[in-house]
């Protein structure tokens, strides 16, 4: 019974466990992909400086193709552990176990290469100037509408200083994107009437603060830790699971047909009758005497006349 118990326990334990593996693998899947859109912008802002190598550094490991197979991975990897779990099965989860040692070694050597320093300095921000002269051409439409993504999401402009617009281009005002509330227009009548409109603070720092870490690249290592101390959470559950059927399944010993001692084993018993456990016939002339409770034998014989 209490074997049962225990097996019961672990099962609830590791349905538990696959529905977190579930939770957890779809939140970074969905913020990986939040964040790739952002990546994407940024790696065009930086294109050809040191500000794209630390940004391919810092975020390939959470937005590669291969850790979005893992995660993809890892929701079928919890289904079989489902399986496997629900029906006391020993080969689902054997292979169940296999594939979480996998998945945690490759989640280990991701993890080792996203905590890497970026090697950038903020002196590298002045970098993006140099992308600020193609801005609004008809054959860099890519590089304006990145632009005005970032403006708008971070709500900056310029570098620096909005100014940087009107030094680094031929255009009399900002973008449009720089402006608080956007609409047609906007940055004209700001920069002629009331500056506080445009955003006052840079894409520089931005950009730079975007490369050292996000809240949301924060919140994909803690997922991804969580994700491992649940694997290895669930891998010991699994082994001690498999320990528990494995034994439940051995054939019981069979029974020994011999009876315990001093028991009559009976006419066809094969077992040896034991000295003593059973009297044999009399002598003649002779009467027996039977084995004293206290378990010492009682030799005195009584003559027949």
């Amino acid at each position: 019974m209490a074997r049962e118990d225990s097996v019961k326990c672990l099962r609830c334990l590791l349905f538990a466990l696959n529905l977190l593996f579930w939770i957890m693998a779809i939140c970074v899947l969905g913020v990986a992909a939040w964040l790739r859109d952002y990546l994407n912008n940024v790696l065009t802002l930086t294109a050809d400086t040191r500000l794209e190598e630390a940004a391919i550094l810092t975020y390939s490991p959470v937005v590669h193709p291969v850790i979005i197979a893992v995660c993809c991975f890892l929701i079928i990897v919890a289904m079989v552990g489902y399986c496997g779990t629900l029906k006391c099965n020993l080969l689902l989860l054997s292979w169940y176990f296999g594939c979480l040692l996998v998945i945690l070694c490759v989640e280990l050597a991701s993890g080792v290469w996203t905590y890497e320093e970026p090697p950038i300095l903020r002196s590298d921000m002045i970098s993006l100037k140099s992308r600020m002269p193609s801005y609004g051409l008809p054959r860099y439409q890519w590089l304006t509408q990145a632009w005005n993504f970032f403006q708008t999401e971070f709500k900056c402009c310029g570098v620096i200083y909005f100014t940087d617009w009107l030094e680094m281009t031929e255009m009399e005002w900002p973008p449009d994107s720089c402006c608080a509330r956007q609409y047609p227009g906007c940055a004209r009548q700001a920069h002629y009437w009331d500056l506080s409109d445009l955003h006052q603070e840079g894409c520089g720092p931005k950009i730079y603060s975007f490369i050292r870490g996000t809240k949301q690249l924060q919140v994909l290592r803690f997922l991804g830790v969580s994700i491992g101390v649940s694997q290895i959470l669930a891998m010991t559950l699994t082994l001690t699971l498999l320990w528990a059927l494995y034994y439940g399944r051995r054939a019981p010993d069979p029974p020994d047909p011999c009876p315990a001692a001093g028991t009559d084993p009976g006419p066809h018993s094969p077992c040896p009758v034991e000295d003593g456990a059973k009297p044999g016939p009399a002598r003649p002339g002779e009467a027996w005497t039977p084995v004293l409770p206290n378990g010492h034998t009682q030799f005195e014989m009584e003559q027949i006349s």
